[in-house]
């Protein structure tokens, strides 16, 4: 049975830092909703979110309880935060200081790993480095050249994986978190220690910790949905149709909140605790990275079209707003069925149909007016919920976190 490690405050912390980034990729967006747009906040949010797991496998595996490790941590969130700041204009004037922020970011990371790892780090460091100096140079040029230096970012990324579990997998390469003295001394008392593996150390993921890491992430992100609906309302009078344009929106990413944290969020983690340790670190990639980027582009996406939409509720909406709104719930629900499928959760079919219906909102929106269109959404999401819940057994839930305390959801048949 598998040692309690839960969430740190810090850790928290230093996701709520994080979480300004995907704020200033709502404005982004928000500011230019245009295939350009989308495309630089897709870029520029993958590369950051890779590094984000990166901290998250960190604290996994060395967690925040001592000083050195807790200001090095502290250090990390300011590199983060300089990187949030040089969103806006990463593809431009602000992008070496993306690139330098984000450098800083990757050696921090790199050196708190190595008290996991010791000289296995090289294998993904390495990588990161290069990644982040990609990144880096990119701030140098415009226009295609500096798309390409992002692209070659995001290759290193995806290559970086693959490579790590083959080493993983073949214990080529060793890496104790003990130095000088205190390595040998551990060596004397218990030699196996002295001998870990990278694989060993991946193997020895703390699936509690990971499935409430993330779970937390995502319900801070669902906070910038709603941040989100006050951004629109901004100065404008608070109206019976302002609050029942915002009562909708928070009702759709009510809906978004539900299917991931009463539906899935348990069932994940008795996932991942049956696993195999060797084979956690791949079902982690896939589930809480390839899986969960487009689940929080997806909210980031949505909250971009409220705040476009949320002052014209009336109004028919452009193709930009009715496209964020539509195209924000179905990205998060193909993250969501991508998650449940590396899980082996289901049932499928009920959040398949919600996605295709999410997008065929689209002409609502633009034909009839944006409160119409976010009518819809909230109906397809409530009405994906029941179905789903009247026709499977229900997660395991407690006070929407997960299934750590006991108590069982129960639907109405």
């Amino acid at each position: 049975m598998e040692t309690e490690h839960r969430v740190s405050t810090l850790e928290l912390f230093f996701d709520l830092v994080f979480v300004f980034t995907i704020t200033q990729l709502t404005v982004l967006l928000a500011d230019d909703l245009s295939l350009r747009g989308a495309g630089q906040v897709v870029l520029i949010f993958t590369v950051l979110f890779w590094m984000y797991g990166g901290y998250a496998h960190l604290t996994n595996q060395v967690p925040p309880d001592r000083t050195v490790r807790r200001v090095l941590l502290m250090l990390a969130m300011g590199a983060f935060l300089v990187c949030a700041l040089a969103v806006p204009t990463a593809f431009g004037a602000g992008g070496i200081a993306f690139g330098l922020g984000y450098l800083l970011v990757v050696l921090v990371h790199s050196a708190l790993f190595t008290q996991a790892h010791g000289r296995g780090v090289l294998w993904f460091a390495l990588p990161n480095a290069l990644c982040a100096l990609s990144v880096t140079a990119a701030g140098f040029f415009d226009g295609l050249p500096a798309w390409g230096l992002w692209m070659l970012a995001l290759l290193l990324q995806f290559v970086t994986p693959v490579v790590v579990q083959r080493v993983a997998a073949s214990g080529s390469a060793g890496g104790s978190a003990a130095t000088g003295t205190e390595a040998e001394a551990g060596a004397a008392a218990k030699p196996e220690v002295a001998e870990q593996t990278v694989g060993d150390q991946l193997g020895g993921m703390n699936a509690a910790h990971l499935v409430e890491r993330h779970g937390l992430l995502l319900i801070i992100v669902f906070g910038e949905s709603v941040i989100a609906i006050g951004i629109g309302v901004g100065s404008l009078p608070l109206s019976f149709g302002i609050a029942g344009g915002a009562f909708l929106a928070l009702t759709i990413a009510s809906a978004m909140w539900w299917m991931y944290f009463v539906r899935d969020e348990g069932r994940a983690e008795e996932v991942f605790a049956r696993t195999p340790p060797e084979r956690r670190f791949k079902l982690a990639m896939v589930a809480y990275y390839y899986a969960f980027l487009p689940m929080l582009l997806g909210i980031a996406v949505f909250a971009a079209g409220v705040k476009k939409t949320i002052g014209h509720l009336g109004e028919h909406l452009h193709t930009g707003p009715a496209v964020a709104l539509a195209g924000g719930v179905a990205l998060y629900l193909a993250g969501d069925l991508a998650f449940r499928a590396a899980l082996g959760i289901g049932p499928a079919r009920y959040r398949a149909a919600a996605l295709v219906l999410a997008l065929a909102t689209v002409p609502v929106g633009m034909g009839w007016a944006g409160a119409g269109q976010l009518v819809a959404l909230g109906c397809v999401l409530v009405g994906a919920l029941v179905a789903e819940g009247g026709r499977s057994p229900a997660a395991p839930a407690g006070n929407g976190r997960g299934g750590r305390h006991g108590q069982r959801m129960t639907w109405p048949a």
